[in-house]
């Protein structure tokens, strides 16, 4: 009988290797633990990720035990100058005090040891192993010795030294882009030399040409790239619109922003003969123009994603392909990807049909358009007759799929969002609440439908997919908003596992209170963040099983990807399951980087901007709401236009206050007097960092009274 093969695990090659007091040879190791050439892949995959982890090294091809306190991670600095180490794999990021700061940027992946000071756990750098940056953008500051440069990013808590003869063409506060010529360590002091002068802020308006430069993202592509765009002919094949099915003549049209150039997705509807509603989500090929291996590929993946600000979009694809070829521009054909979906009135889904198509918009609405369509709008309807029955048909069907999703416990945070309004220079000139309403949500839910059937499909069909998945969340942190929840008065039964519909009763409580938005905002912060992935686990938030991202290839490359699949099953191709998993746990990791990339660059610009416009509010009062409470104050957010700033503790004057940190609130020590978390505020912009994007606040005078 033949000899059963032995099945290696992690841990027997720990415990081999923490045996050895020497380095082991690849193949010595294979030997001690007796496995078969078959299983040396195995060993080398658990080797290359303990490598990865810290946990061992490479010394002359052999293998040593470093040890299971030795970690690797990633830099995160905060402004008052210490850090967290963030590690994949482990729940909490580790502390890292103020001197160990001194020797590293924002964003290294560093080898540090994990002691234990006072009874926490912090680190020890042992090794920056990458870099993150290269170069630095940063404010001038002059001393006696000399001048150095402030970084305007999250490294604040360096300064570059600048050399003798650059800091004599300078003047104070000039911004700078430079290149770092001597990285930090624990006894010098980082250096850089400068390499081009972009201006005074006093003089002119930099905070986003800042932001491009601080995230290092592009603003041009390659020569290759715009080449390959160039050659790709402005008509499409007429084989290519003979091999697909032809639905030019259908009524579909696209529900975009005002502003919107792309238009990914268009939509059609129609009743089926037994009353059940057929669904048509089409949306644009990318894939058939952006093909495997090109340089516009490549430069595509790289992006991941396009970059909204508020004055300008980065595209992940050239012009011609995003703002026309692939766009669903009205009256123009165009290649389109199509989930053709029947759901009947209990908004069960009965039939589905995935097909590559050729299709023609015969409208393009914006958002309101729709809405003013769907509550009726006499000169609309003139101009757009026969629009009037799809709509009301498609509000019929999102209210059935609606209520659907909501039964199974599908969480709608519907957080409000503010906008800023720019002008042609990028100046902001408003900031208002962004509305969402009942077109948004119908155009909302049925790309949600066509991302589960998608997803349903290659999950039936036995093709790998790229998942959008979304864990349950951490306990801790949802014990942190129970906390939150209980210093608010409002009393809730813990269960013994979390259920989406259990935060969706909550958000339901406090609907129509003052807290109603701040309880949508803490509900969501407990949440974990939604990734891409090959590894199917759901998607907590939607309280769905099955969930890909297929709507959205213009802007996004996760969905070129899922269309690249989608096509391989329904041609029945054969794929090397295994090479393309390991493929999808690459890209599924650079992805998630990069769309939490452009999540902080939208944000941080909003910030900005925000605070430029808030400059002319210095000394007015609103009211607002905190939003959260710290040791050195607390953060209030105003009303009328969404702004947060800040409330020092040290502003509130009429008595001392210390920081109850299980109730999230300030407690003035004599008067007893209490801020915490949901209080309804008026407060005074008394200071504007334009460069940061913060605000300072006080408390008007008279709600301290």
């Amino acid at each position: 009988m033949a000899q059963e093969e032995k099945s290696i695990s992690e841990r027997e090659v720990i415990d081999l290797l923490k045996r050895r007091k020497k380095p082991v040879a690849f193949l010595q190791i294979a030997k001690l633990l007796g496995i078969s050439k078959k299983e040396r892949k195995k060993l080398k995959k658990i080797l290359k990720k303990l490598k990865k982890e810290g946990k061992l090294k490479v010394v002359s091809g052999k293998f040593l035990w470093l040890g299971e306190d030795i970690v690797v991670g990633k830099v995160i600095p905060y402004p008052a100058g210490f850090g967290f180490l963030e590690v994949e794999g482990r729940k909490k990021d580790i502390y890292i005090p103020h001197f160990e700061m001194a020797k590293v940027m924002g964003g290294d992946l560093v080898r540090a040891k994990v002691v234990e000071f006072r009874g926490k756990k912090e680190v020890r750098i042992l090794k920056v192993l990458k870099r993150a940056k290269k170069e630095i953008v940063g404010k001038v500051v002059k001393e006696e010795e000399g001048c150095l440069l402030e970084p305007l990013d999250e490294n604040g808590h360096l300064r570059f030294v600048l050399s003798k003869k650059e800091c004599a063409k300078l003047k104070e506060g000039t911004v700078v882009v430079a290149r770092i010529t001597q990285f930090p360590t624990s006894k010098t002091l980082p250096r850089a030399k400068v390499k081009e002068i972009l201006g005074d802020p006093k003089e002119k308006f930099l905070a986003i040409e800042l932001l491009i430069r601080k995230y290092r993202l592009p603003t041009s592509y390659p020569s290759a790239v715009l080449k390959e765009v160039e050659d790709i002919p402005d008509t499409i094949p007429l084989e290519e619109i003979e091999r697909r099915r032809d639905l030019r003549g259908q009524l579909c049209f696209t529900i975009d922003p005002e502003k919107a150039k792309d238009y990914d997705d268009a939509v059609a509807i129609e009743l089926t003969p037994e009353g059940n509603f057929r669904l048509f989500v089409h949306i644009a090929d990318v894939s058939y123009y952006v093909r495997p291996g090109t340089s516009l590929d490549k430069e595509a993946y790289k992006r991941g994603f396009t970059f909204y600000l508020p004055d300008r979009a980065i595209h992940m694809l050239p012009e011609k392909l995003s703002a026309d070829l692939c766009s669903l521009r009205p009256d123009e054909d165009r290649l389109a990807f199509t989930c053709e979906m029947v759901f009947d009135r209990k908004g069960e889904l009965v039939f589905y049909d995935i097909y590559e198509s050729v299709i023609r918009s015969k409208a393009r609405l914006t958002y309101n358009e729709a809405l003013s369509l769907i509550v009726g709008d006499p000169a609309l309807e003139s101009k757009y007759p026969d629009l009037v029955k799809p709509l009301r048909l498609m509000e019929d069907l999102y209210r059935i799929l609606s209520r659907r999703r909501w039964e199974r416990g599908s969480i709608d945070f519907d957080l409000p969002e503010a906008e800023v309004i720019v002008d042609e220079f990028g100046e902001p000139t408003a900031v208002v609440p962004y509305e969402r309403h009942i077109a948004h949500k119908i155009i909302e839910q049925f790309m949600i439908s066509a991302n589960e059937t998608v997803a349903m499909h290659l999950e039936n069909t036995a093709y790998p997919c790229l998942y959008r998945v979304h864990e349950p969340p951490d306990e801790e942190r949802v014990e942190n908003l129970l906390e939150i929840l209980a210093g608010l008065g409002y009393k809730v039964k813990r269960p013994k596992e979390f259920h989406p519909k259990f935060f969706q009763r909550i958000i339901e409580d406090f609907e129509g209170r003052p807290e109603e938005q701040l309880i949508r905002f803490l509900t969501l912060r407990a949440m974990s963040r939604a990734k891409y992935s090959p590894h199917n686990v759901g998607h907590f938030g939607l309280a769905s099983d099955h969930y890909a991202h297929f709507t959205s290839p213009i802007r996004r490359y996760p969905d070129i990807i899922v269309h690249r699949l989608l096509k391989m099953s329904l041609r029945g191709e054969a794929i090397d399951y295994n090479s393309w998993i390991d493929y999808l746990e690459e890209a599924g990791k650079h992805l998630s980087d990069q769309e939490r990339l452009a999540d902080e660059v939208e944000w941080e610009a909003i910030d900005i901007l925000k605070a430029r416009f808030m400059r002319s509010k210095i000394g007015e009062t609103f009211e607002g709401i905190i939003t959260g409470v710290t040791q050195f104050g607390f953060f209030v957010e105003i009303k009328e236009n969404l702004v947060e700033g800040l409330v020092r503790i040290d502003t509130l004057t009429d008595d001392d206050y210390v920081y109850d940190e299980p109730a999230h609130r300030l407690v003035g020590v004599k008067t007893g007097k209490v801020y915490r978390l949901g209080d309804l505020v008026k407060v005074k912009v008394v200071r504007v960092d334009e460069e940061r994007g913060k605000i300072d606040l006080i408390l008007d005078e008279e709600s301290q009274e």
